[in-house]
C-alpha cells in the first residue's frame, strides 16, 4: 500500500467500494481490513466468530479468500455462507451468534465494482466509530503486535445449511395460515446473489414462479436485469399473464414490484402499503413511517392524512434505520426499494418486503394495481451526472443560480434535491413539481450546469 493510499478514505456511506483491483477495492486492502477487524474484535476477549457472504461478482473470490485469510491471522474462526443475500448474511450472524458479518458486494452497482460492508452481532450495519478504527488500522497496517501464537490462528467453516435457515425464516415472515397457491410470479434475481434462495422461497409457498436472472457467470450481474432494470419483468408478466412480478438488486435488499398491469411499483408505494396495513392491525410503533429526501410529496401527504408521522432521513439504508432506532419506529424504507421491517430483519430484505405485500394481497383479496393506487404521485424528474470531483455545491455559483432559479418557479408545490452519490462518481439531481414538461426541463438545466462545472 503506498502512502498515498494511506493517507485516502477507505469507508464510504455504505461500506468499502469502487472498482474492483483498484484502490480501495484491492485485495491488499481486503487483508488489511479482514485482519484490522480481528484485531478490534480479539480486544474484546475470547475467540470470535465472523460470518463471510458475497454476491456473484467474479471479484468477489479474491476479497473473500483475503478478508478470511486476514481474520483467521488474526486468531478469528470464520463461517463462509458462499454467495448469499446481504440480509440472508445480517440473519445468519444472529443466527450463529457470531461476532460480526461481513458482505462483499457493490449492492446495485456493475460487475466490474465491488464492495465490503461489516455488520455488528446484532445484525446491524457498524458505527461510524468502528469505521473510524479499522480505518487507522488499516492505514498503518502493522498488526506485528497482535498475531496470536501459530495454535490460535482462525479455522474457516463452510456453513452447509445457510440456504436453508434462510428461506425458512423468510417464509417465515408471510402471514401463517395463507399461502401463495394460485398466484403467478415474475421473479428476476438479477444474476445476483439470490439466485438460488429467491425462487425457492416463493415455490415453497406454493406459488408459480417464472424465473429470470438466475444464470450468474460473474460478469452479468444487474447486466439487463433486476431492480434497476425492471422492464424485463414488465414485460415477462405481460407474456406470462402474471399477478405481480419481482425484481431483486445483486445482494437482494432491495426490490421494484410490477403489478399485474405492468406498471412499475416503487419503494414508496411499498411502504405505503405496508404502513396501512399494519396501522389497520395495530402493528406499526408509535404511528411513525421514516423514510428519506428522496420520498415523493404525494406519499407524504398520504401518510399524514392516516394520521403518521413521516420522518425524513438522508438517503441510504444505514441512515433510514438509525433514525428508526432513535424515533423508535418499525417501519422504513427508500424510494429505490431498500425497506425495513424491523420486527423481521435488521437491514433492508427484497425477499421479507416481497411477502409483506403478497400477504397483503392474499389477506384483502386484492390485486397489486389495487393496493398501489393508495396515492397520486407528484411528478418527479431524474437526472444523473458523472463527475470528476465532489467540491461544495454552494463553491459553484452558476449551479446554484439553476437550483434557486428552479425552486423559486415551483415555490410551495414542489422541490429540488441536489446531492452527490455516496458511492459513485455521480451528482443526482431531482425536481418535483405538480407539471411533468416543467419538472424534466428544470432537471435538464441543473444538470446542465453541474456537467459544465465538474462534468467528467
Amino acid at each position: 500500500m503506498t502512502q498515498h493510499e494511506k493517507n485516502r478514505e477507505i469507508f464510504g456511506t455504505d461500506g468499502v467500494r469502487g472498482c474492483a483491483n483498484s484502490y480501495p477495492m484491492t485485495v491488499e486492502v481486503a487483508l488489511a481490513l479482514g485482519r484490522s477487524a480481528g484485531k478490534l474484535l480479539r480486544a474484546h476477549g475470547g475467540r470470535p466468530r465472523v460470518v463471510v457472504g458475497k454476491d456473484t461478482r467474479l471479484s468477489c473470490y479474491m476479497f473473500e479468500n483475503a478478508l478470511i485469510s486476514g481474520l483467521c491471522s488474526m486468531g478469528v474462526d470464520t463461517l463462509m455462507v458462499g454467495p448469499f443475500p446481504t440480509p440472508g448474511v445480517a440473519f445468519i450472524t444472529r443466527a450463529y451468534r457470531a461476532d460480526a458479518g461481513i458482505v462483499i458486494s457493490a449492492s446495485h452497482n456493475p460487475f466490474y465494482d465491488n464492495g465490503i460492508k461489516f455488520f455488528s452481532s446484532e445484525g446491524f450495519k457498524l458505527p461510524n466509530t468502528w469505521e473510524e478504527e479499522m480505518t487507522a488500522l488499516v492505514q498503518r497496517n502493522d498488526f506485528s503486535d497482535s498475531l496470536p501464537k501459530n495454535c490460535d490462528i482462525g479455522r474457516n467453516t463452510k456453513v452447509h445449511d445457510a440456504d436453508g435457515r434462510y428461506i425458512e425464516f423468510t417464509k417465515a415472515t408471510f402471514p401463517r395460515r395463507s399461502s401463495l397457491k394460485g398466484l403467478k410470479i415474475v421473479l428476476d434475481c438479477a444474476n445476483g446473489a439470490a439466485y438460488r434462495v429467491a425462487p425457492l422461497v416463493f415455490s415453497e409457498l406454493d406459488a408459480t414462479v417464472h424465473v429470470y436472472g438466475n444464470k450468474p457467470n460473474g460478469l452479468n450481474i444487474n447486466e439487463a436485469c433486476g431492480s434497476l432494470f425492471p422492464e424485463t419483468i414488465q414485460k415477462a408478466v405481460i407474456d406470462h399473464k402474471a399477478d405481480v412480478g419481482i425484481a431483486l438488486d445483486g445482494d437482494a435488499d432491495r426490490l421494484v414490484m410490477v403489478d399485474e398491469q405492468a406498471q412499475i411499483i416503487d419503494g414508496d408505494v411499498i411502504l405505503a402499503i405496508c404502513a396501512r396495513d399494519m396501522l389497520q392491525k395495530g402493528q406499526l410503533k408509535n404511528k411513525k413511517v421514516v423514510s428519506t429526501v428522496m420520498a415523493n410529496m404525494g406519499f407524504v401527504k398520504a401518510m399524514e392524512e392516516m394520521g403518521l408521522e413521516v420522518i425524513r432521513s438522508s438517503v441510504g439504508d444505514r441512515y433510514v434505520i438509525q433514525d428508526m432506532l432513535k424515533h423508535e419506529a418499525n417501519l422504513g424504507g427508500e424510494q429505490s426499494g431498500h425497506m425495513i421491517f424491523l420486527d423481521h430483519n435488521t437491514t433492508g430484505d427484497g425477499l421479507v418486503s416481497a411477502l409483506q405485500v403478497l400477504g397483503i394481497m392474499i389477506e384483502t383479496d386484492s390485486k397489486l394495481s389495487d393496493l398501489a393506487a393508495i396515492f397520486k404521485k407528484y411528478p418527479q424528474a431524474y437526472e444523473n451526472v458523472s463527475v470528476a470531483s465532489k467540491p461544495h455545491l454552494e463553491s459553484m455559483p452558476k449551479v446554484i443560480a439553476a437550483i434557486k432559479e428552479s425552486q423559486a418557479k415551483l415555490g410551495n408545490s414542489g422541490r429540488v434535491l441536489v446531492r452527490y452519490s455516496g458511492t459513485e462518481m455521480i451528482c443526482r439531481v431531482m425536481v418535483e413539481g405538480p407539471k411533468v414538461k416543467e419538472v424534466h426541463q428544470m432537471a435538464k438545466t441543473i444538470a446542465h450546469a453541474i456537467e459544465n462545472e465538474i462534468g467528467s
